[in-house]
């Protein structure tokens, strides 16, 4: 039996929760084309016969712009201590730049070994992916280096097959049927933050949290209450929608996938509530979920 803890970490938006999806087999944490998606540590579990890997998928490490930022850079930093092995997820599709740097000098101070992944090869030429290998593998002694595209499942069999080679600890962590360290009441608000996402504009993400408040389950059915937390009374407008449009096609959506998620019947009730700046204040950061928070 070989096992071990595998962080992935990068910049937002390079697809270090699509990458875990694609390995686990299973939607573990949710995805968007917009930045800073992920806001917890999630660890995803892979199985076989005889290896368990639990990846751990961090939020994109940024330039923080309020107190939820700093937690969130905290939360990526830490996690690079606390694994076996670190992957560096960069998109290859993108030119080398300072923010990928900065990834690169924190998971130095680690002292792990790190595993570069290149991300997104679909979307440039095999000539451009040497030159780029070429540029990133004088920048740190990576014990590998493996371009694939996390999207399309290209080349994940390696990384897998790589990554077993630096696996040292011969315990079991979880069953085989656990997918994820995270609770339901996690998994489903998460669900719902994606729809909200996937909707709405740029501004209004950053801007919101979702929270379970309450959950009832009966053997084929499941009633759902779900909080969409925002900052201010013009994005409460925009989620609700002109006459509630919005919040209903968030609700639709997110319905459809609990109910393949839980496997019943869900009924699924949202609403908005506004807590202004509750990003800079530590009592919602902690009462939203976000513990451990300390500057």
């Amino acid at each position: 039996m070989r096992s071990g803890f595998v962080a992935l970490v990068g910049r937002p938006n390079v697809g270090k929760s699509t990458l875990m999806n694609s390995i686990i087999g299973k939607k573990i944490a949710i995805t968007s084309n917009k930045p800073q998606t992920t806001r917890n540590t999630i660890q995803g579990i892979y199985n076989e016969p005889d290896t368990q890997i639990v990846f751990v998928d961090t939020p994109g490490i940024h330039k923080p712009n309020h107190k939820l930022g700093s937690y969130l850079n905290k939360q990526a930093y830490s996690s690079t201590y606390d694994v076996d092995i670190i992957l560096w997820l960069v998109d290859i599709s993108e030119e080398l730049g300072r923010g990928d740097m900065f990834v690169l000098d924190k998971i130095k101070e680690a002292k792990k070994p790190v595993i570069l992944v290149l991300n997104k090869i679909d979307k440039i030429n095999k000539e451009t992916i040497l030159e780029k290998i070429a540029q990133f593998k004088d920048l740190y002694n990576f014990e590998e280096i493996i371009p694939l595209s996390a999207m399309k499942k290209d080349n994940t069999d390696t990384l897998i097959s790589v990554i077993k080679k630096y696996l040292k600890d011969d315990i079991k962590y979880y069953d085989d049927n656990t997918l994820s360290n995270k609770p339901l009441t996690f998994m489903i608000s998460e669900i719902v933050r994606e729809k909200v996402f996937n909707l709405t504009k740029q501004e209004v993400p950053h801007s919101l949290t979702c929270i379970v408040e309450d959950l009832k389950t009966k053997k084929n059915v499941c009633h759902i209450n779900v909080a969409i937390i925002v900052d201010r009374e013009s994005l409460k407008r925009i989620i609700i929608g002109k006459g509630g449009s919005m919040i209903k096609e968030i609700g639709s959506k997110a319905r459809v996938e609990l109910e393949a998620f839980l496997d019943k019947k869900v009924y699924l009730e949202l609403y908005v509530k506004v807590v202004k700046k509750w990003r800079d204040k530590d009592r919602y950061l902690q009462e939203f979920g976000f513990n451990d928070f300390d500057e």
